[in-house]
C-alpha cells in the first residue's frame, strides 16, 4: 500500500501514474462463504482459528485469476466477433490482491458494495464474504452507480475488535489487526496485544462474524473453497509442534504458508496461554526451549498466563 514510484509518489494514489493507458476497471467478485459456524460460534479452548478465507487447499489468489482470465478472454474474443468488424487496439492486466489499485474502492464505485466500518466491502445480497479481482483495459466503459452504504448506525464490528484495530468508522490501524498480527508480523509479537489475539492462529473473522449483514450471507457450492481437512479450528498443540517437513506438505500452496512456520507455531503458543486451559503447560515448557526465538518467548509468556490463572 505505501509503495512509492522512483519520485517519491505513492504508486495506488492514481491509476494514471500506474497504468496510463488504462481506460476503464472491471472489478469481479466471487463468494467464498462455506456452511460452517463463524469464529464467534466456537468455544473449544484446546482449538485455535484460522480465517475463512485460507481453508482451501489452493491459493485464493490463484483461483479467482484463473476465473478472471476467463473473464478477460471473453472480453478479446467479443472484440474480435463479427459484432465488432474493426475491433479497437486492446490493453488488459488482470490482478488479485497484486495490481497497482485499491481494489475495494473501485469496488464501491463498480457497485459491488459499499465499504463498510471494518474497511470490508459489503454486498446487500451477499454479506462481506467476497474475494475481489480486477481487469484494467484500455477500452472505455460506461461507469456503473456506487453503491450506497447501509451501515447506517451499527457500530458491532468496531465493539467487537478484540484489539481495537478499528479506531472509528472505515479507519483501521492495520498494526493492532489480528490479522496483520498473525500473518504478516515477524519476530515477537507485542506484548499488549497477544492477549486480544484470543485464539486466532492464521488470520481474524470477527468483524465480519458479527456483521449483520453477514447473518443470512449466502454459501458458495464451489469446490475450490471448500475447506481442507483439520483447517476448520485446527488443535493448538498440532499446530505448535508441527515440523518443518509437516508445514511444507500440510501447507503446499496454501495462503498459510506466508506466516511461515515460526509465526503459526509463534501464534498457536500465544493461543494457548489465552486458553485458559492449563493442560497445555507441559507442551509450553517444551516451546520454551525452542531455537526460535519468538516460539520460545511467546511460550513462556503463555506458560505465565496460565500459571498466574490458575493459582
Amino acid at each position: 500500500m505505501e509503495a512509492r514510484d522512483e519520485r517519491g509518489d505513492l504508486k495506488r494514489a492514481s491509476l494514471s501514474r500506474s497504468a496510463p493507458w488504462a481506460r476503464s476497471v472491471v472489478v469481479c467478485a466471487i463468494n467464498y462463504n462455506t456452511a460452517h459456524p463463524y469464529s464467534t460460534q466456537f468455544d473449544d479452548p484446546n482449538r485455535g482459528w484460522i480465517s475463512r478465507y485460507a481453508w482451501s487447499r489452493e491459493d485464493y489468489h490463484d483461483i479467482v485469476l484463473r476465473r478472471l482470465r476467463q473473464v478477460e478472454e471473453v472480453l478479446q474474443q467479443t472484440l474480435r466477433s463479427d459484432e465488432c468488424p474493426r475491433p479497437p487496439d486492446l490493453t488488459t492486466r488482470c490482478y488479485v490482491d497484486t495490481g497497482p489499485i485499491v481494489e475495494r474502492v473501485f469496488a464501491k464505485y463498480a457497485g459491488i458494495g459499499w465499504i463498510g466500518k471494518n474497511t470490508c466491502i459489503i454486498n446487500q445480497k451477499k454479506g462481506s464474504w467476497l474475494f475481489l479481482g480486477v481487469i484494467l483495459t484500455s477500452l472505455e466503459f460506461t461507469p456503473d452507480l456506487p453503491a450506497p452504504d447501509r451501515c447506517g448506525t451499527c457500530t458491532r464490528c468496531i465493539d467487537a475488535c478484540p484489539t481495537h484495530a478499528i479506531l472509528a468508522p472505515y479507519q483501521l490501524d492495520s498494526n493492532k489487526c489480528i490479522a496483520y498480527l498473525t500473518i504478516e508480523k515477524r519476530g515477537s509479537i507485542p506484548e499488549e496485544l497477544r492477549a486480544g489475539m484470543g485464539r486466532h492462529v492464521f488470520g481474524c473473522d470477527i468483524c465480519q462474524d458479527v456483521c449483520p449483514w453477514n447473518r443470512k450471507a449466502s454459501v458458495s457450492t464451489e469446490r475450490d473453497f471448500q475447506p481442507r481437512t483439520g483447517l476448520v479450528n485446527p488443535a493448538l498443540t498440532w499446530l505448535a509442534e508441527m515440523s518443518a517437513e509437516e508445514f511444507r506438505e500440510t501447507f503446499r500452496g496454501s495462503p498459510i504458508r506466508r506466516a511461515k512456520r515460526s509465526g503459526l507455531r509463534r501464534n498457536a503458543a500465544i493461543a494457548m496461554g489465552n486458553s485458559g486451559n492449563p493442560d497445555f503447560l507441559p507442551v509450553l515448557e517444551k516451546l520454551n526451549a525452542d531455537q526460535d526465538q519468538s516460539v520460545a518467548q511467546s511460550a513462556r509468556w503463555a506458560r505465565d498466563r496460565l500459571q498466574k490463572a490458575s493459582t
